[in-house]
């Protein structure tokens, strides 16, 4: 009997761990599919969690979508879906696509992490030249707060410096320092820390990190788990007193 109980257990030790090992699916986008400026929600479609062509998806198809690959609550999901609807140009829509996200300064904005700002032409598709900025600042193998908040605020630097127009609203700022603590979050290695590897790799390839050992957070993000993230961004970035106050003010609004 105990025999029997071992061989059972080893093989689905077995069965499990190349479960775990095994890649999701992936595909690049076709030339009719649409993709946008959000690398997660992007690298995502290409795995198929969503609609593999980028149209069309819906507030039960992205809660369960994140739960399932990243590990988020339902709340925080039917929050960040709440918002990717304003960017659909049609007031009754009751789904967005990917594409739609791109409209300017609605939860796009100015000094992403991997794209151009607007004003420049493409704020959609992944530049490596901006991503090489980006990643110039994460000089260890763990990304800390601090390296974090510093790659974050030399994009923004480097945005007022080069684009005239140059413009960030209470939604965009948050959304700035959200990406920021979700990287961090998603791609966690320790407390505090995100392995440099797998972020890199998940914004240069729009792909899951699977292949390098990642696997789906353990601990389920919440809001609250990613508000206390973006403080610690925040209070690491040594951000004016202004701008802290104007972006808790607006997620302390909408939190109500």
């Amino acid at each position: 009997m105990k025999a029997t109980a071992f061989l059972i257990t080893t093989s689905l030790s077995q069965a499990l761990a190349q479960v775990s090992s095994h890649p999701f699916p992936w595909s690049a986008p076709g030339p009719n599919d649409v993709r946008g400026p959000c690398p997660m929600l992007n690298t995502l479609a290409n795995h198929g969690f969503l609609p593999h062509d980028g149209r069309d998806i819906s507030e039960d198809r992205i809660v369960s979508v994140l739960n399932n690959s990243l590990n988020l609550d339902d709340e925080l999901s039917q929050s960040l879906f709440e918002a990717a609807l304003t960017t659909n140009p049609d007031p009754n829509a009751t789904t967005f696509s990917l594409n739609d996200l791109s409209r300017h300064n609605i939860l796009e904005h100015d000094a992403s992490l991997s794209r151009q700002d607007f004003y420049f032409g493409d704020n959609h598709d992944f530049n490596q030249t901006i991503f090489d900025e980006t990643r110039s600042y994460w000089t260890t193998p763990l990304i800390d707060y601090k390296e974090a908040a510093q790659a974050r605020l030399a994009r923004v630097n480097t945005s007022m410096a080069t684009n005239p127009t140059y413009s960030v609203s209470e939604i965009g700022l948050v959304f700035s320092y959200g990406e920021t603590a979700a990287y961090m979050l998603i791609f966690a290695e320790g407390d505090g820390t995100a392995n440099r590897t797998w972020v890199e790799y998940f914004f240069e390839h729009e792909r899951l990190p699977q292949q390098l050992g990642w696997t789906k957070p353990q601990e389920i993000i919440s809001g609250s788990v990613l508000l206390d993230t973006t403080t610690a961004i925040v209070n690491a970035s040594h951000a004016s007193a202004q701008e802290v106050t104007e972006m808790m003010d607006f997620v302390n609004l909408n939190a109500g």
